[in-house]
């Protein structure tokens, strides 16, 4: 055996009050996870009654054992090298001479430890009202407006805007134009641009409450909750595919789509939407909806298709731990604006989310059926909800069947199976493939749907270093300590959603309509109050506006949760109609403009652009997407080296881009080239890049280039003489019409282009509209198409 060597070298000794990075490093990579690996089950503040009371996940336990900077006087140490025969540790084992080399030099090293005394789950009174003063955990308020003097800026939310600004000696700029205002509400509110009617009939409108009316119209319209359920998808990290390594498709999942859509053009109250995504299937069983309404309880079941979307992994159900990680990470971030997942493997070491905590939200998922969509090892799905109640038993019939074939087949493969020889062997295949051919004739079409439901009500047990073969102490399922630390009752023989549905929602929750009226006015002005919308915890950047946050989260409470309530009450405001003009002495002052001195210019994001292309050409198929043109379920045979790749071809529509198919191990190209959301994770705020594969895309893509020659088409047949087509093209690409300099560069480029067709092969009668097709191609490809102000 190698000697042990014990580090005596002289080193300085860490104050054990203020550890280094170095010191919290070295104990986060070696010492934390030993700790975990060897001792916590015996040694945990989780446990009732901890071994000789020694909690060694708590710092002040850790200390009863060793002498920091000297490891030869270190219980802990001598433990370990058995150099005790009264005391060995652990149990059953002996740790190895790296793992022991490492333990003493984190001793010698002074035993540097960032926990503030204990595991957050054990820390002190003082330690967790500290945390609750950070910005987030302290209840939201109800601040009066400041008393401004400028007469135009009116509105409360202008006067917090315009107080900021004077404190800063920030000048606003002034109005934005009645144009550019409609093109930036018609954008925001519909992500489609205003066609010339409306702007015509909003330039005539001199009336004070024009603006107003141009926002109750639009919010009525069906493209509202196209654009702002897409909004949503992305915090949802929306897919029409599993996202296991064989990335199954799932066709149902589009019903939950189209429910949020449907959602926010109801303008359900977020509270309502929250719970419906958490426990609607509860709910609906709650209150007898399926013999009230069964509409209403197909919409509750569909709901639920939020949790189940989480993304799977792997090719077996192994790694279902990880959706259910997927499930947290996401609820957390996208619903709470904290990272607490991070609390899968140790103690969040910025926020006061402990272990504990995480694997309290972990049951409540445990304790749900989530469906499966198949994958390489069992390709058959099972768990789905049937929206006909007539067809439930049909359905789970079939689905029990052909899991069972799945499992039968893989455990032949594996050997589990024995036969007295191969022909008997070959027998019980050839039995397997006749009854998945029998089966697969028979699969009855059934409505169903990606949805979840209540199982087996159980704790989970802490998984040492995030690893579900090392188990820990159980814990009760609840919520955050942080946010009231509820447990779910004892009695309680369900999951527990309904009750975190009701703890997420409950008004007193400081985070939740914090996070989404801070999502809003991101989505609104280019950022948020708090400019890490995913993010409201200690990592997280502060509010640039914090009595405005809060004033913004009561109202919203207090109006009933109503989204389009919020955004009247946004849009509606002077500092939402700035112009979004530059002024270099302000830009010295606030460079990232976070105080709102002028309105964000910004590109269009990637669905804008499409719309905006489809809109000027009069392709947009205006009618609401339905099922995608998948293969039959029952011919899937996807494997992780030959995954379910959906062809671009194959899924092509001229509907809104809300409703294009989404994979996850493979983005939609348009999308994907113009910063589209991200189906595997939260996408709080989309990356904005500028390439030279989107010009290039302009000048080359066939869908670019149809697009262009049909609104060549259309400017053509509306009217003869160059000048009135100008004038039309630039108002449906632009909304407005060309100057005198831009009237005569686009009839000296219509010449040019149509002097070099005379020699081609071009049929004659086609040569004019290739020329203007030409032309339209450079105004679709000019900036101010992409650009909102």
């Amino acid at each position: 055996m190698r000697r042990i060597v014990i580090w005596l070298s002289p080193l300085v000794l860490l104050a054990q009050n203020a550890p280094t990075s170095e010191g919290i490093e070295y104990f986060e990579k070696n010492i934390r996870p030993l700790l975990a690996a060897n001792c916590y089950q015996c040694h945990s503040s989780q446990l009732d009654k901890p071994m000789a009371g020694l909690m060694l996940d708590t710092r002040a336990g850790t200390l009863r054992v060793i002498v920091p900077g000297k490891p030869e006087q270190s219980l802990m140490l001598g433990a370990v090298l058995g150099s005790r025969p009264d005391l060995k540790m652990p149990p059953g084992r002996k740790l190895t001479s790296e793992e022991i080399e490492r333990l003493a030099k984190w001793i010698q090293m002074g035993a540097p430890d960032p926990r503030t005394g204990g595991d957050a789950a054990a820390a002190s009174s003082t330690a967790w009202e500290n945390a609750r003063r950070h910005w987030s955990f302290r209840p939201v308020q109800d601040p009066k407006p400041p008393r401004v003097s400028s007469p135009d800026w009116t509105s409360p939310i202008d006067a917090f805007i315009k107080a900021r600004l004077d404190a800063k000696g920030l000048t606003p700029q002034p109005k934005a134009s009645k144009l550019v205002l409609l093109r930036r509400v018609t954008y925001d509110l519909t992500g489609l641009p205003p066609t010339p009617d409306e702007v015509d009939a909003f330039l005539k409108d001199a009336s004070p409450k024009a603006t107003e009316k141009v926002v109750d119209r639009l919010l009525a319209s069906q493209q509202y909750g196209e654009r702002w359920g897409r909004h949503w998808l992305d915090v949802v990290r929306y897919a029409d595919t599993s996202g296991d390594n064989s990335d199954f498709p799932v066709p149902a999942m589009y019903r939950y789509r189209n429910w949020v859509i449907a959602a926010f053009n109801k303008d359900e109250p977020y509270d309502q939407f929250l719970r419906d995504q958490i426990a609607g299937d509860i709910i609906a069983a709650r209150d007898g909806l399926l013999e009230k309404n069964k509409e209403e309880w197909q919409e509750k079941i569909i709901a639920t298709g939020y949790l189940a979307n989480s993304r799977r992994f792997g090719s077996r159900i192994q790694e279902f731990h990880l959706t259910i990680d997927d499930t947290i990470d996401n609820l957390g971030k996208g619903i709470l604006g904290l990272t607490i997942a991070c609390g899968r493997c140790h103690d969040h070491k910025f926020d006061p989310v402990p272990t504990s905590d995480y694997y309290a939200l972990y049951g409540i998922f445990k304790s749900t059926n989530y469906p499966h969509a198949g994958t390489e090892i069992y390709p058959h799905t099972y768990g789905f909800a049937a929206l006909n109640p007539d067809q439930a038993d049909q359905l789970k019939r079939f689905e029990t069947q052909l899991s069972g074939l799945d499992n039968r087949i893989e455990d032949i493969k594996a050997g589990k199976i024995k036969f007295a020889g191969d022909d008997e062997k070959r027998r019980a295949e050839a039995e397997n493939q006749a009854t998945l051919r029998r089966l697969s004739n028979q699969y009855p079409c059934l409505q169903k749907a990606y949805a979840v439901s209540d199982g087996k009500p159980v704790n989970a047990k802490i998984m040492v270093r995030g690893e579900p073969a090392s188990l820990g102490p159980e814990v009760p399922r609840g919520f955050l300590t942080i946010l009231g630390g509820q447990k779910v009752p004892p009695e309680e023989t369900g999951s527990g959603r309904l009750e975190l549905a009701e703890w997420i929602t409950d008004p007193k929750n400081p985070l939740t309509a914090r996070v989404i009226v801070n999502r809003v006015w991101g989505w609104h002005f280019g950022q948020g109050i708090v400019a890490t919308p995913d993010d409201f915890g200690a990592r997280g950047e502060p509010p640039t506006h914090p009595e405005l946050l809060d004033y913004l989260a009561s109202r919203f409470i207090e109006g009933g949760w109503s989204i389009k309530n919020l955004h009247r009450m946004i849009m509606l405001t002077r500092a939402y109609q700035m112009s979004s003009a530059y002024d270099a002495a302000s830009a010295l002052k606030d460079s990232k403009n976070q105080y709102l001195w002028h309105f964000n210019r910004r590109r269009l994001d990637a669905e804008e652009v499409r719309d905006s292309l489809l809109a000027a050409s009069a392709n947009l198929d205006p009618a609401p997407g339905g099922e995608f043109p998948f293969a039959p379920e029952m011919t899937w045979r996807y494997t992780q080296h030959q995954p379910f790749i959906g062809k671009e071809q194959d899924f092509a529509n001229n509907k809104r881009s809300v409703y294009l198919m989404q994979q996850r191990i493979r983005r939609q190209p348009f999308l994907d080239l113009f910063d589209g959301p991200d189906p595997n994770a939260v996408t709080g705020v989309r990356p904005v890049t500028t390439t030279a594969l989107q010009a290039l895309y302009t000048m080359n893509d066939p869908f670019f280039h149809a697009q262009a020659d049909a609104l060549a088409v259309r400017v053509g047949m509306a009217y003869g003489p160059d000048l009135d087509r100008l004038n039309y093209a630039y108002r449906l690409v632009y909304g407005r019409t060309p100057s005198l300099d831009e009237v005569r560069d686009c009839r000296q480029f219509l010449a040019q282009a149509r002097e070099s067709l005379a020699g081609t092969a071009v049929p004659e009668d086609r040569k004019n509209r290739e020329a203007l097709a030409a032309l339209m191609r450079v105004l679709l490809s000019a900036n101010e198409f992409v650009t909102l102000d």
